[in-house]
C-alpha cells in the first residue's frame, strides 16, 4: 500500500532545503522531528480541500475500513465527534434545532458538540448501569427511547466501546435505527482496531451510519490522529459535507507529524497487523484466564482491555494502580472501582507477563463494602449551549446543591460526566459528584 504523505515530506527533508515559511524552527532539531514537520507547502495538499497526496493516504485507508470515505483528523476523535454532529445538522431545514438520542455514558466532547450546534439532547439511560463510564443498552431499550420521542430525533449517538470495555450490539442497533430511518453515529474511539479482527467488529461493518476513531488509541498512531468515517449506505450528502464539517471545528495548521503517522500506519494495517493482532488478543484473553484463577474479577469486554472489579478482591483499583506503578508499570485508568489497562501488540509477550506476575503476587483479600450509589437522572433547567456559555462560577459542592450545572466536571480520563450543563444539581447529584472525587463544580451565576 502507498505512504504518499510520508514519502513526499521525506523527500521535502532529504532535499534540506532554506525553508521561508511556516513553521518557525525551520526544520532545525531541538526535539528530533523537526525536519519531517512541514505545514501546507507546494505539493503537500490541503487537510481540508484534500485533492492530492492526503486525498490518496484517506483513500487508501477508505479501502481499509470498508466505507465510503475515511477522513482524517489530526485533532483526535473530539474533532470527528464535532463533525458527526454537524454533519446531520447541515442536512437540516433551515431553522430546526438538532435533536440526538445519546447514550448518558458520552464523552464531554459530545457535550462541547452540543453546545456549539445548540443540540437538543434526550439521554438514553440504562437499567444496568453501575458505573460513571458505563450505559449497556440493547436494541429493545434503543426501540422503546425512539417510540417514547414526541418527535423523531435527526440520529442516536452511542458509545461503543466504553471505558470499562463494553461493546454494544451494534448490528441489532443499527438495525432498530434503520427501521426509524434514523442514523446511527457512534464514538467508536476506543475500537480502530476492531475493523481488524475476523471477522470484523467495527461499526461500520456492523451498520453504523458514521464512526469516530481515535486510531492513536490503539493503533500505532501518534497522539491526535483519528478517522471520521462514513458508511456506504449513508446519505451521499453526508459524504460530501463531512470534510466542511470537520474545517468547521479544527485548527487551520494541521500537524503533518500526525498525518504521516497515519499515512504509514494504512501500509501496516494492510500487512502484518491483523496477525500481530489475532496473536496479541490471545495472549490477553490467556493474561485475562490467569488473573481470574488467581481470584481477581475480570470483566467480559473488547479484546485489548484487561478491566479488573478491583473492590472485589479488596483493594481499590487506585490501589492497585499504585502497585503496578511500584513496579514499572502504567496503567490507563483506575478509581475507586476499577483498574483500566489497554493493551496493543506494542505490549509484547515480555510486558503481558510481566504485568501478569505482577498482578498475581498481590495477596487478595475479601470484597471491600459496596456503597449504594444513588441513581441519577438530572432534569436540565437550561439547553447545554445556554448553561455553558453563560456567565459561571466555581463553587464548593454543598452550596451547589440547588444551582445549575454550568460545565462538565470529570477530567480525562474517563470525561463522561456526572452532571451536564444545564441540569439541575440535586443532593444525589452531589453524592455521586463526591464519590467521585469531585469537590468543585462550575454552576451558572445567580
Amino acid at each position: 500500500m502507498t505512504t504518499p504523505i510520508l514519502d513526499f515530506v521525506r523527500r521535502y527533508a532529504e532535499k534540506n532545503g532554506m525553508r521561508f515559511h511556516m513553521p518557525g524552527h525551520k526544520g532545525k532539531a531541538h526535539l528530533g522531528c523537526e525536519q519531517l514537520d512541514i505545514t501546507e507547502i507546494k505539493g503537500a495538499d490541503v487537510l481540508y480541500d484534500a485533492m492530492g497526496i492526503i486525498e490518496e493516504s484517506e483513500q487508501n485507508a477508505t479501502a481499509l475500513f470498508g466505507s465510503a470515505h475515511t477522513f482524517y483528523s489530526t485533532e483526535g476523535a473530539t474533532l470527528a465527534i464535532k463533525a458527526m454532529l454537524a454533519t446531520v445538522a447541515t442536512q437540516l431545514p433551515r431553522g430546526a434545532q438538532l435533536h440526538i438520542l445519546a447514550a448518558r455514558n458520552a464523552h464531554k466532547s459530545f457535550l462541547y458538540g452540543a453546545a456549539l450546534l445548540d443540540a437538543k439532547v434526550t439521554w438514553l439511560y440504562s437499567t444496568k448501569a453501575a458505573h460513571l463510564c458505563a450505559c449497556p443498552l440493547l436494541a429493545d431499550d434503543v426501540k422503546s427511547a425512539l417510540l417514547a420521542c414526541e418527535e423523531k430525533p435527526h440520529a442516536v449517538y452511542l458509545t461503543s466501546p466504553d471505558y470499562l470495555g463494553n461493546v454494544a450490539d451494534i448490528a441489532a442497533i443499527a438495525a432498530v435505527c434503520e427501521g426509524f430511518g434514523v442514523p446511527l453515529l457512534v464514538d467508536n474511539a476506543h475500537g480502530a482496531y476492531l475493523n481488524f479482527l475476523s471477522p470484523s467488529r467495527h461499526p461500520i461493518a456492523l451498520g453504523a451510519t458514521m464512526c469516530a476513531d481515535s486510531a492513536h488509541k490503539t493503533l500505532p498512531v501518534l497522539t491526535g490522529g483519528a478517522y471520521l468515517h462514513i458508511a456506504k449506505k449513508a446519505p451521499e450528502a453526508y459524504l460530501k459535507g463531512a470534510r466542511d464539517a470537520l474545517s468547521l471545528f479544527a485548527s487551520t495548521s494541521p500537524s503533518y507529524l500526525i498525518l504521516q503517522s497515519l499515512d504509514r500506519c494504512n501500509a501496516y494495517l494492510a500487512g502484518e497487523y491483523p496477525t500481530a493482532l489475532a496473536e496479541t488478543a490471545a495472549r490477553i484473553a490467556g493474561v485475562r484466564a490467569v488473573l481470574s484463577s488467581h481470584g481477581y474479577c475480570v470483566l467480559e469486554g473488547e479484546p485489548l482491555k484487561i478491566v479488573i472489579e478491583a473492590t472485589k478482591s479488596g483493594y481499590t483499583g487506585e490501589a492497585l494502580a499504585d502497585i503496578l506503578r511500584e513496579n514499572g508499570i502504567e496503567p490507563e485508568f483506575a478509581d475507586k472501582e476499577f483498574l483500566v489497562l489497554m493493551c496493543t501488540e506494542g505490549n509484547g509477550e515480555a510486558e503481558l507477563l510481566h504485568l501478569c506476575t505482577v498482578l498475581c503476587s498481590v495477596p487478595l483479600g475479601a470484597a471491600l463494602p459496596q456503597k449504594q450509589l444513588p441513581t441519577i437522572r438530572p432534569v436540565p433547567s437550561l439547553s447545554i449551549r445556554e448553561a455553558m456559555l453563560s456567565p459561571c462560577e466555581t463553587v464548593p459542592l454543598s452550596p451547589a446543591q440547588g444551582r445549575i450545572c454550568a460545565a462538565p466536571t470529570v477530567s480525562c480520563p474517563p470525561a463522561v460526566p456526572i452532571a451536564v450543563a444545564g441540569e439541575y444539581i440535586d443532593a444525589d447529584v452531589v453524592a455521586l459528584l463526591r464519590h467521585y472525587g469531585v469537590d468543585k463544580i462550575k454552576v451558572v451565576k445567580e
